[in-house]
């Protein structure tokens, strides 16, 4: 059983719902601009449209990290999860090594759905030396905001299929989402790095004056690769022609990883139940021809991926309508 997700592109200030709403449930996300944000705030929008019980109020900006351990500590009620950073977290590993308690908050995170992040686009300017992946040694770049997800998944690819290391092959600057951009159309850094599913708006502004080119390995290949895969991270590609001004004449390698929208685990069963009910069951109001739209689906919304549980309110609603059944 499939349903396909239809999205407008909303704005995330602030979402609000129903008059009717009785509690005020809080959604944080990243810069508002990015897709993930888009499928977060819109799934917010179809709650509050049609459950008269909830509001959800969406805040965007931040890392999701962070904000999957002020969830954790019941400061926020929904967040943008990663099956990879879920481990970390449980580990107290990598950005949670100084959160000594970081192991024990990720007891009070459970999974509502995942959806695909999106492609990872190296970009660099169509009339860049740089044509391959391989080739940004000595280069300075945007990964993503540094202890984010985004830069340590981007670096990982990196090093995994060119051998090159952040800090020491070639420079990544500090800075978040915007700033990073804005370093991008200055042409302060020589590539610029966004996971998004195409159509993504970045390259859509930027491919009106400029030209883009997007750089992929010389080989997706071997060990390092399957490795920093692992089961929550696959090898994906970018079409060409998929922006006006992209100098790509063919495919490109790229990869991409599930994310999703967690919950708090301590969040009434009920009220996760209707939650989920309502945006699965009232898809059809929303209508978008945006091509990212058609890339969440309820199948693919309850992998089993890093040994996040399904909270129990949403594995409710899945097993009524057969998307699980064991």
């Amino acid at each position: 059983m499939t349903r396909t997700f239809s999205a407008t592109a909303l704005g995330l200030a602030l979402l609000t719902g129903p008059a009717l709403a009785q509690d005020t449930l809080r959604m944080a996300t990243i810069e508002p601009s990015l897709g993930q944000a888009i499928t977060m705030a819109t799934f917010a929008n179809i709650v509050n449209d049609n459950l008269d019980t909830v509001e959800i109020e969406v805040a965007g900006g931040g890392a999701a990290t962070l904000h999957m351990l002020e969830m954790a500590r019941g400061n926020l009620d929904f967040s943008m999860v990663s099956p990879t950073i879920y481990r970390l977290m449980q580990n107290g590993a990598a950005m949670y090594q100084n959160e000594p308690e970081a192991p024990e908050l990720s007891e009070n995170l459970a999974l509502l759905m995942w959806f695909p992040y999106g492609a990872y686009h190296y970009a660099v300017r169509g009339d860049s030396d740089i044509t391959l992946l391989d080739d940004i040694e000595g280069a300075t770049v945007f990964l993503g905001p540094q202890g984010g997800g985004a830069y340590n998944t981007a670096a990982a690819w990196i090093e995994a299929t060119t051998g090159l290391v952040v800090g020491e092959d070639y420079e990544a600057i500090s800075a978040n989402w915007q700033t990073g951009y804005q370093a991008f159309l200055d042409g302060s850094v020589d590539m610029y790095v966004n996971g998004c599913l195409d159509p993504c708006q970045q390259f859509l502004q930027f491919t009106e004056t400029e030209s883009v080119r997007f750089i992929g390995p010389e080989s997706t290949e071997g060990e390092e690769v399957t490795a920093m895969l692992g089961n929550e991270r696959f090898i994906t590609e970018i079409p060409a022609g998929a922006y006006e001004n992209q100098v790509n004449d063919g495919p490109v390698s790229a990869n991409d990883t599930w994310v999703g929208i967690g919950v708090r685990a301590d969040l009434d069963e009920e009220t996760v139940y209707q939650i989920t009910r309502a945006f699965w069951d009232n898809l059809d109001q929303v209508t978008s021809d945006a091509p990212w739209a058609e890339a969440v689906t309820i199948d693919t919304a309850v992998l089993p991926l890093g040994g996040m549980p399904l909270h129990p309110g949403a594995e409710r609603y899945y097993r009524e309508v057969g998307a699980i059944s064991d």
